[in-house]
């Protein structure tokens, strides 16, 4: 397991209006690479939390406090989170909470979501923030502030969330993620560009033919690739990444060749049914080419097993998949 206080110092969290990493001035790709050695591990522990199917130690903690049905929701939904990282921590290199997942309690789940971000963070995970945000440049600017900064008022500075990454929609173009990546450079965190993902419809639209030749999907990776280029680090690795599914391995390779810098966001592992075998391309880069996002395969092992506590199924999943992805590259 990696050294406790160098993983903290690489993934602590950003200070909302200050660059995270001034006084090394690492840069996100860097920070991702040095935090993958350390722990040897590409497991992203993705949190999904559905309030009808919590941990029922969670339910327990929450079920002897007063408050709304959202206030009571938002503290079991904070528990729930802290068991799992509590069981599957260790095993992993970032976390991704899935910011729907928490917004729809309101504002206990606003609060959840901090708590729990703040809680990975000084664990030393990397925080990826799954959000899958888009919009106009003014809207862009609004989110990046809510999710990396700050945000000035006649009252006084509002802290954001302090993310390390956030994941982001590309299809209203290039002038909607500027915003996201100067802001995002300013506080050496990063960006996970949506490019091929990992559900059913992706083919819908990422799959189509342009008139040029070329899929949408690579069209976008150009994108990345483009936009990613002044943010290479050291390690080789750009500040602005891809969410690549891993049910698509038969694109992977073509979509590595057109973006070498990317650090790829890999979910579909586990319960979309993508095998780690399939992962080989992501690692061209070397071990951090590639981050392995697993949700419900590991916060539900124990439902899959059938027998056996909710944490130690999960952090028995969590070691067999960071064993086997880790074997793909090493």
């Amino acid at each position: 397991m990696a050294d406790s206080a160098e993983t903290d110092e690489a993934a602590a969290p950003p200070e909302s209006g200050s660059r995270p990493g001034h006084a090394r001035d690492i840069g996100f790709g860097d920070r991702i690479a040095g935090c993958v050695r350390r722990r040897r591990s590409q497991i992203v522990l993705g949190l999904d939390p559905d309030p009808a199917r919590l941990w029922p130690e969670a339910l327990e903690l929450a079920g002897a406090t007063e408050g709304s049905p959202a206030q009571r929701a938002g503290r079991a939904v904070a528990a729930h989170c802290r068991l799992v990282l509590d069981a599957a921590a260790e095993q992993c290199v970032a976390v991704k909470p899935q910011v729907a997942c928490f917004e729809r309690l309101g504002a206990p789940g606003w609060a959840a979501l901090r708590e729990v971000m703040e809680d990975a963070a000084q664990r030393g995970l990397v925080v990826i923030a799954d959000a899958k945000r888009g919009d106009i440049d003014i809207s862009a600017r609004a989110y990046a502030q809510a999710f990396f900064g700050r945000t000035p008022t006649p009252f006084g500075d509002i802290s954001g969330l302090g993310a390390h990454a956030l994941t982001v929609n590309p299809l209203l173009g290039r002038d909607s993620l500027t915003p996201f990546i100067e802001a995002a450079r300013e506080r050496d965190a990063g960006l996970f560009v949506l490019a091929r993902t990992s559900n059913p419809g992706a083919a819908d639209i990422q799959d189509r033919e342009l008139a040029e030749g070329g899929s949408v999907s690579a069209a976008i990776a150009r994108m990345i690739d483009e936009l990613g280029r002044p943010g290479v680090g050291g390690d080789g690795l750009s500040d602005v990444g891809a969410v690549t599914g891993a049910t698509a391995p038969e694109r992977m390779e073509a979509l590595r060749e057109l973006m070498p810098h990317a650090v790829w966001l890999l979910p579909g592992i586990g319960a979309q049914g993508a095998s780690g075998r399939d992962l080989a391309p992501a690692f061209a880069p070397g071990p951090a080419g590639g981050l392995v996002s697993a949700s419900r395969a590991i916060v539900y092992a124990h439902e899959s097993a059938g027998a056996g506590a909710p944490a130690a199924c999960a952090r028995a999943e969590a070691a067999r998949l960071r064993e086997l992805v880790w074997g793909l590259y090493a």
